[in-house]
């Protein structure tokens, strides 16, 4: 059992896994505020566009509701296609593919100039390399 929980810490402590995590809570976060700009800034501009509360009440009614009788008979639910809701959740992915899209193209050029700024070392040679190195200086001074 204390093999299992030390594979499990070293896993658990991975950069990656950190990393993701970290990841995971900011996307969280950032999908949010990207729900709030769409269903508190845009939606209401397109419901002046459309007239009315945006998307969400358009529908197509399959069945009427119809409220229970006197003589017993229950009352029946409306059926619908809330169409209405599916374009706003289509509104909602564009919007928030298009933030993630942009916020990624600004980390990648932030790490692709700390990249340029900070050229990498030289690796080190290998051995094989050394010694073809010492014989060619070798055969130079002969």
């Amino acid at each position: 059992m204390g093999k299992f929980i030390e594979d499990f810490k070293a896993f658990a402590l991975k950069g990656n896994v950190v990393d993701m995590a970290v990841g995971v809570i900011v996307g969280g976060a950032f999908g949010k505020i990207v729900s709030s700009l769409v269903n508190d800034i845009l939606m209401p501009v397109i419901s002046l566009v459309t007239g009315g509360d945006g998307y969400k009440n358009l529908k197509y009614v399959i069945q009427p509701a119809k409220e229970a009788t006197a003589e017993g008979q229950a009352a029946i639910e409306e059926v619908a296609i809330n169409y209405g809701l599916f374009i706003q959740n289509i509104v909602d992915f564009f919007i928030i593919a298009l933030s993630i899209f942009v916020a990624l193209r600004v980390v990648m050029k932030f790490m692709k100039k700390e990249k340029e700024e900070a050229p990498a070392p030289a690796p080190e040679p290998t051995k094989e390399e050394v010694l073809l190195t010492e014989i060619r200086d070798l055969l130079k001074n002969k």
